[in-house]
């Protein structure tokens, strides 16, 4: 670590070392890319790593055609361009990344009829259109169950469809006249109509086809991998209009460590993780009633790399003066005693005994919600409560030249704040693959005792817990950068009591 001493302030600039990764046999690499190209997964050779590709696949025509191309790509070498070795890396293939070649064949392959996608996602109700196209894909999802055979789902969705579905999109040629909102208002009350049928269910669920169909289909004990079908295009080059792709190469080695991942298999761990620490991101959202209900979920990431969701409460936690999530004593109590239960229902006997817990927050913690998670933590447990949350509008460092500062950077200001430097110039790939000026994470020790640099240093790890896509690092830790989506998933699905705690089922 190489420390700058900022002159005449009494705070420091430090570049922390990027992060190692433990793969197969105890190898070391800080890229998850040289660590599976030269050694293999971290689950390869362990008692964990027996376990299969069984998949359906799910689309209409034209997406299954396309993922049967894909799937044959899978287990081929590709390469890539001179000047984009660094910034992306060839790809070995399959069986040499994880060990084991990936099965072209699914189990089964269900058709969906286009057309009747696509009226279905130009309906003008947001909450109706994601609902019926949702139906569809379940419909097959729950045949698939009947094999009893565990199993990953791919869906494959035309991109009209993925654009229609989400909360705020606008249908350009609506299928239906829609209905007013006086009349949506009485749907989602539960009011039944006479001259009209329509599903009551479809106001129970998050009007976004990604997170209804997480939801949906958790109870099911099967994880989803949504993939757009352009994604699955082999070709780089694009026509005007064409949604732009990265390389061939990296889109396989994302869909492929995720794949990984759902199946059972864990692509690494951090080489370097405290034992017996865990970090619980906190996640709110806001209720529709558009006040001051919200909902609160916990998710725990241990030093194995492991990931816990738990729900919380509904209640009056948001305050719309500060824009603030608070929860009252008792909720943060409740929240984390859940947390802890769910951990220890799932832990197994060789699991160390957790010394150690850090709340990460992007809202503040107030005395009153740390006095509630102190009850709940053990008493041979250190507790702290963190803020962390990217800092868009604060200062910012530069460097000469026209690269930004490196990632890993650290701006120390006193003993319990910091600025950490997430994204910016990779030495590793020595560019930088962003496309705007980096913003800083703002890290603020709020309750707790524990030593800065220590904090940042693990803040810094856990930008490495991505197994959703095969990367460097990302710019904000697991804790935090996936908290949105857990919470659209667990909170605006109210209905759905059938959760599962493992966190491949929410990414």
């Amino acid at each position: 670590m190489m420390t700058i001493p900022m002159h005449p302030m009494n705070d420091t600039v430090s570049i922390l070392n990027e992060p190692r990764l433990e793969f197969a046999g105890g190898h070391l690499a800080t890229d998850p890319h040289d660590g599976l190209a030269l050694f293999g997964p971290f689950s390869n050779g362990t008692s964990s790593s027996q376990f299969g590709f069984n998949h359906i696949v799910v689309g209409a025509p034209g997406g299954v055609a396309a993922w049967q191309r894909w799937a044959a790509q899978m287990n081929r070498a590709i390469g890539v361009t001179d000047r984009d070795t660094r910034l992306w890396p060839p790809y070995p293939g399959f069986d040499v990344t994880f060990s084991s070649p990936w099965p072209e064949n699914p189990v089964r392959t269900y058709k969906l009829d286009r057309d009747e996608l696509i009226t279905a996602s130009r309906k003008r109700d947001p909450h109706e259109r994601s609902y019926s196209v949702v139906n569809q894909v379940m419909d097959r999802i729950i045949q698939a169950k009947k094999l009893d055979l565990p199993l990953i789902a791919i869906c494959v969705i035309p991109d009209e469809v993925w654009a229609n579905c989400r909360p705020e999109s606008h249908v350009l040629n609506p299928s239906d006249h829609g209905i007013t909102s006086s009349k949506k208002k009485s749907r989602q009350a539960g009011q039944l109509e006479l001259f009209e049928e329509y599903d009551a269910d479809q106001y129970h669920f998050a009007p976004d086809f990604r997170r209804q169909l997480k939801a949906r289909t958790m109870g099911l004990d099967i994880p989803v991998q949504i993939i757009r079908e352009s994604t699955l295009r082999l070709t780089e080059a694009t026509k005007f209009g064409e949604r732009g792709l990265t390389p061939l190469s990296d889109r396989l080695w994302n869909i492929g460590t995720a794949l990984y991942y759902k199946s059972g298999g864990k692509p690494w761990r951090l080489a370097d993780a405290r034992e017996g620490v865990c970090y619980i991101g906190l996640a709110f959202r806001r209720a529709g009633d558009g006040k001051r209900t919200a909902c609160c979920a916990a998710q725990m990431f241990l030093d194995s790399g492991d990931g816990i969701v738990f729900l919380g409460e509904y209640g009056p936690w948001y305050s719309p003066d500060t824009h603030q999530f608070r929860l009252s004593p008792d909720a943060a109590e409740k929240l984390l005693r859940g947390a802890l239960n769910t951990y220890e229902a799932a832990k197994t006997p060789d699991d160390p005994p957790l010394r150690e817990i850090f709340l990460h927050s992007r809202s503040q913690i107030s005395d009153e919600e740390f006095a509630g998670y102190s009850r709940a933590c053990p008493d041979s447990c250190k507790l702290v409560g963190i803020r962390v949350r990217r800092d868009r509008f604060g200062p910012r460092l530069f460097r000469d030249g026209r690269m930004p500062v490196m990632r890993g950077t650290l701006w120390t200001l006193d003993r319990r704040s910091a600025y950490l430097y997430a994204s910016g110039f990779k030495e590793r790939i020595a560019n930088y693959d962003g496309w705007e000026v980096p913003a800083p994470l703002k890290i603020d020790i709020q309750h707790g005792e524990a030593d800065i640099g220590m904090v940042a240093r693990d803040i810094y790890a856990l930008t490495k817990l991505n197994y959703n896509a095969c990367r460097l690092g990302d710019s904000q830790p697991v804790t935090v950068l996936f908290s949105d989506a857990v919470g659209e998933i667990l909170i605006a699905n109210p209905t759905i009591t059938d959760r599962r705690p493992n966190f491949k089922y929410y990414i």
